[in-house]
């Protein structure tokens, strides 16, 4: 939200803009999708600010990364395709890493001191890593070549870990 995404506030039907003008680009990390009909419906009923979530206008570059097995049956009944939607549902500029075989941990990426992934990959984690710094020092720094240089990485060779999408 931080970025221009917003939502409608469930119980008084005000719109909450959260966009933070400081901020110049931004990585979305395994990211919820679009509300509606996305959702199951039991995130409807309990976690209603979900419904209303809007990128149309999430402006700050971004990239968005998701795993293109990250199915959140828990959330939504659009599969990993919903995770894209920050990408697919704002106006650029903006950049989708696709990795490929990863679930919501992207292959181990959790919270300080802990161990819970169901696709623990190291290979994959390093790639997120050096995929999502090299972004932000070309969007930090334009002119910077390190996202070029990681995107091209990312894919040379055989077994390429993901893919990566512009607009």
């Amino acid at each position: 939200m931080l970025l221009g995404a917003r939502l409608t506030d469930p119980h008084d039907g005000r719109e909450v803009n959260l966009a933070e003008p400081r901020i110049t680009a931004g990585v979305l990390l395994a990211a919820p999708g679009r509300g509606g009909d996305a959702l199951t419906r039991s995130v409807a009923e309990n976690m209603p600010f979900f419904l209303t979530t809007d990128f149309s206008t999430m402006t700050t570059p971004a990239l968005v990364v998701a795993g293109d097995k990250d199915a959140s049956g828990h959330l939504t009944v659009m599969g990993p395709d919903w995770h894209t939607d920050p990408y697919v549902l704002s106006p650029g500029p903006k950049s989708l890493l696709t990795l490929f075989d990863a679930e919501h941990g992207l292959g181990g990426v959790a919270g300080y001191d802990v161990a819970e992934t169901t696709d623990e990959n190291p290979e994959r984690v390093s790639a997120v890593q050096r995929l999502t710094w090299a972004y932000l020092r070309t969007e930090l720094y334009p002119g910077d070549p390190a996202w070029k240089a990681a995107s091209d990485a990312l894919t040379a060779g055989p077994g390429p870990l993901g893919r990566v999408d512009t607009k």
